[in-house]
C-alpha cells in the first residue's frame, strides 16, 4: 500500500502496532499533563474546544491528498469514503461494493 501524500511504501499495522500506538500518544499527552503542572500552566484549551481543534487538524491533513486527486480527475465518493473518512474518523474503509467498482 502505498501513502497517498508522499507515495512512500507503508504497511498496515497489526493489532500490537495499534495498540502501540495508543499507549505512545497516552503516554505523550501524560506527560505534557505533568509538565503543565510541574510549571503551573493550565491546559491551553478546555476538552470541547481541544476536540473541535483536532477534529480540524484531521480534516485538514486530508486536503492534500483530495487536491492531489482532483488535479489527476481521478476524485470519487468511493476514493474519499476508502482513504480519507478513515483518517479522519478512525472507523475501518467500508467494504466496495460492485455498484462503486462500476
Amino acid at each position: 500500500m502505498r501513502c497517498l501524500a508522499t507515495g512512500m511504501r507503508v504497511k498496515r499495522l497489526n493489532l500490537k502496532g495499534k495498540i502501540m500506538i495508543y499507549l505512545i500518544s497516552l503516554g505523550a499527552g501524560v506527560l505534557m499533563g505533568f509538565i503543565y503542572g510541574l510549571i503551573g500552566v493550565r491546559s491551553p484549551a478546555p476538552p470541547a474546544v481541544a476536540l473541535v481543534g483536532l477534529l480540524g487538524m484531521l480534516a485538514g491533513g486530508q486536503i492534500l491528498p483530495i487536491a492531489k486527486q482532483l488535479l489527476h480527475k481521478d476524485f470519487s465518493l468511493a476514493w474519499f469514503r476508502h482513504e480519507c473518512a478513515p483518517e479522519i474518523t478512525g472507523v475501518t474503509p467500508p467494504v466496495a461494493t460492485k455498484k462503486e467498482n462500476s
